[in-house]
């Protein structure tokens, strides 16, 4: 009995240590944000023109559609082939333990909590600095009904999806790359601030952004960061899941 007590706890032990790194390999983003994007595309297949996609979605796929590929699941299909193509890169096991993906949803929870408290701190410092009522959260006002709450579940889920893919796995290494070209010692760094910044802006451009507001610019700067460290420390899946979370907890409750 002591024995398989002993057993156990260094079985817990191991995953515990083992966790951290695990829980940021690409092959397990890809396990994390495949049903993900199965549930996202599908539902906007479903949904048809009640489907409200968000403007890293339009943007990507209007970008595949002028180098001529306009096949519908052409995006999401290349973005589990940037994942697996990643992981073959870094020649790691394909393996995925399913303790782990159950682990990282957990912390995608408690991080996107954190970022509602985040989210609160902010209002309030604005409020005390221009003696106005704090502003409300930023969500979409979508009614009340099931199935506008799907129309939402689903349309956050696209933006946890696309924008963590158009901001941070796309953009941030592009930047990084070319900062590094001009002689910037902290490249990474310097490509995590301006690609939250760029995040942040790109919700007030085009027929889908929304009027500026200096406490929704700034807010989504903060969080941009937030997700760009997310993506540098704890993994592409870990950002999406966050991202994706965090949104519903504003949006949907």
């Amino acid at each position: 009995m002591q024995a398989a007590s002993t057993s156990n706890f260094l079985a817990v032990g191991k995953f515990n240590g083992d966790y951290w790194q695990q829980s940021r390999r690409p092959l397990t983003s890809l396990a994390f944000v495949t049903p993900l994007l199965l549930i996202y595309e599908l539902g906007v297949a479903w949904l048809g023109p009640q489907a409200m996609r968000n403007g890293a979605d339009v943007w990507l796929r209007q970008l595949l559609d002028l180098l001529g590929f306009s096949q519908y699941f052409l995006l999401p299909l290349l973005t589990l082939s940037l994942l697996a193509g990643w992981h073959h890169v870094t020649r790691q096991s394909w393996h995925v333990s399913s303790s782990v993906l159950y682990a990282k949803l957990a912390e995608c929870a408690l991080l996107a909590i954190a970022l509602v408290v985040v989210a609160r701190i902010q209002a309030n410092l604005q409020a005390f600095v221009t003696r106005e009522a704090p502003p409300a959260m930023l969500h979409a006002s979508l009614g009340t009904s099931l199935a506008s709450a799907f129309r939402r579940f689903v349309s956050f889920l696209g933006a946890g999806i696309y924008e963590e893919l158009l901001f941070r796995l796309m953009m941030m290494p592009l930047l990084a790359w070319l900062l590094r070209w001009c002689g910037c010692q902290q490249a990474w760094a310097g490509s995590a601030l301006l690609s939250s910044l760029i995040f942040a802006a790109a919700h007030h451009v085009g027929a889908l952004g929304e009027p500026f507001q200096w406490y929704a610019f700034l807010f989504r700067a903060i969080a941009g960061l937030f997700f760009a460290i997310l993506f540098l420390y704890r993994g592409f899946g870990i950002a999406v899941g966050t991202h994706a979370a965090y949104d519903m907890l504003v949006g949907l409750f």
